[in-house]
Parts: C-alpha cells; structure tokens; sequence
C-alpha cells in the first residue's frame, strides 16, 4: 500500500470518516492527514473544552500502557482484511501477547489497562482475560463490534452490519451503537466477573467527542464517567515501505508537540476525555509502514517528554499488531525502564487512576 491507495479501514465510511476524525488505528493518504491535521488543530482551538490541569502542574507523570483487544487488517499478514468483519474473534496470538504484555507491566509494579471488544466472549475460553483480570489489571469496553461511534445512519455503524444489515434492522444508529457498548460490558460481567472500567472509543479522533455532545450523553448514560476518544492529529508521516529512510526529524518533533493535545481534560457534559498519545502502533506500522527502531525512538521521546513535563502519556497498542512487529515486547519493556529510571517521577498506572487524577484536580479547582 501506498500514499496514493491508502484505505481506512472504515473505508465504507467515506465523508463521515473525512470529516470527523483521522482514526489512531486507521490509514489515511498523506495529502488527508496533513489536511486532518490542520483541521486538528483548528478544532481545539474551538473547542469547548474545560482542560485539566496543565503538565507542569503535575508533580508526577502517569504513564499508562493500554491494550486494544481486536484484530486488526493487515496483520499478521499485509493481505489480511477479513478482520474488518470479525474485530473480536481475537487469535491465539493476540491473546498470548496480551497476556504476555501485562505480565511484564506487573513484573515492573504497574497496572495495565486493557480495552476488550465483547465479540471475544462467544469464543469457548476466556481464561486468559480471566488471568489478567485476576492480575489487577483493568479491563473497559471497547464495544461488541468495534462499531464506529460517530456514525449516524446504521449502515455507518460497522462494515459487518453493511453486509448483514438484519442484525440492526430496525434500529436506529445510535440504538445500536448503544446496544453494542452495552452488550459488551454485560458480556464482560457474565464471563470474566468483573465490572467494566472505562470507554474506549473504536478509532480516535482529532477533536475527540467535541463535536459530538450526543455521543457524550450516551456514554454518561450507560454510566461511563470518562472515555478514551481523542488522538491528535500531526504532520509529516508518510508509507517508508521499501525505503531504507527513516522519519524525518519533522515528524519526530510533531509526535512530542503532539502530547500537549493528549492531555486528559473535561467537556461541558462532564465526560472525562483521556487520549490516546501518538503515535500508536497502527499509525506507525500500518500506516507509516516503519521498523521497529523508528518506532522505538518516537516512544523514548515522548514518555521522556511526558516525564520531565509531569504529564500523562496513553500508550495505546494492538496486540494483533505489536505482536507481529515486536514480539520481544522490546516497545514496553522501554517505557517500563524510563519509568522505573525515573523513580519517583513517573508511575505506571491504568486510565481509571488517570480519571481520578483529573477528577480531583477539578474538585480542587471548583472549592
């Protein structure tokens, strides 16, 4: 694939995926992401938005790794596509990485935060999801079809849906949206036993759920006091497949500009907004079609960034993806060393300590 054929893989989706988000697990042409981009930026400028406390106002960084538990197209194969219909029918190497990661965020004295998409739970065994559970790590939804929040006719809501369109018949797309996320979050309590901590939005969008105040009183509603919707847009990446180039130092200063967009902050609604902090794997290995090395440096830059600014840093990784490209778990086994270098700096902790934090920082603030 490159920058001329590149497809989302909400492809189906068409104007509402160009006019509403740039997705963090999604491929854009360059000429579309630097215009995304662009229109990022003007979007948090006219965003409403009530912002938690600014980085330097922190005394100590939260680092946090989470896990997106879906399959993702063009993994472990380039050809593989077949995902977009069965997000949740996690393989078993998926699987084995996800518990492999959280494993090792344990053994660093830290709390993983995984987002399940509830497909997974018609699969026989769930023991796995069990283990890490009982390992303390946190589990949130991240809807039944990995649907698309932002859709608003119901042939938006997920390519599956387009093929088999009885599965909704009669809903509306906000209705089945709604019963997707929480049918996922009853799956979770009747399979694994434990209460669903968090929202993750399927995707990420420049301006996160700023545009869509909808979106957010139905997550509110269904009991969600904050989600994980916004990743911001940057410049300068392009397909390095069959190149020997690596990133330009343009886009390497564009991912650390990047996490000052990616803090936790407030809408009018009260919903909590906790991004996803470029870049993610998808964007890097599907996308920028980069290597391993190139992809390891952008992390040591910007959890470093997010360490001397006393910030928040969301790593957000697939492990139908980083499996496939780092199965040494190379990525966070850095981010645990620059945390535990950082003593008492940093911590590595979950979105709900996260949602706390800010929580606390707007009792402070409203007293």
């Amino acid at each position: 694939m490159n920058d001329s054929t590149s497809v989302s893989r909400r492809g189906f989706l068409a104007s509402a995926a160009r006019t509403s988000a740039i997705c963090a697990t999604g491929t854009y042409a360059a000429s579309e992401l630097t215009a995304l981009a662009r229109a990022a930026a003007q979007n948090a400028t006219d965003a409403k938005q009530q912002p938690a406390a600014s980085p330097a106002q922190n005394k100590k960084a939260l680092i946090a790794i989470t896990l997106d538990l879906e399959m993702a197209r063009n993994f472990p194969n380039w050809e593989d596509t077949h995902w977009d219909y069965e997000k949740g029918n996690l393989n078993e190497a998926a699987k084995a990485y996800a518990v492999d990661v959280c494993g090792r965020v344990k053994a660093h004295g830290g709390v993983a935060h995984t987002f399940v998409v509830g497909r997974v739970f018609e699969q026989e065994n769930v023991d796995w999801l069990k283990g890490i559970a009982n390992d303390g790590h946190s589990i949130g939804n991240h809807t039944y079809d990995h649907v698309n929040v932002m859709a608003k006719r119901p042939k938006e809501v997920q390519l599956r849906f387009g093929r088999a369109p009885w599965l909704i018949e009669g809903k509306t797309a906000q209705e089945a949206i709604r019963e997707n996320i929480s049918m996922t979050s009853r799956a979770l309590k009747q399979r694994v036993g434990v209460d669903v901590k968090g929202f993750r939005t399927p995707g990420g969008f420049p301006n996160g759920l700023g545009d869509r105040p909808d979106v957010q009183q139905l997550l509110l509603g269904l009991g969600f006091k904050w989600a994980s919707a916004k990743y911001p847009a940057f410049e300068g990446i392009r397909d390095l497949h069959g190149t020997s180039d690596w990133p330009s130092d343009e886009v390497y200063r564009n991912i650390v500009a990047a996490q000052v967009r990616a803090q936790p902050f407030v809408y009018p609604s009260g919903l909590i907004d906790i991004p996803m902090s470029p870049i993610s794997d998808l964007n890097a290995f599907r996308l920028g079609r980069w290597q391993l090395p190139y992809f390891l440096k952008a992390i040591k830059l910007a959890v470093s960034w997010a360490i001397e600014n006393g910030a928040v840093y969301d790593f957000l990784l697939h492990p139908s993806c980083l499996g496939v490209i780092d199965p040494k778990c190379e990525t966070v086994e850095l981010i645990c060393d620059l945390v535990a270098q950082a003593k008492e700096r940093a911590a590595i902790v979950d979105l709900e300590t996260i949602a706390a934090s800010v929580r606390t920082e707007q009792a402070a603030k409203a007293s």
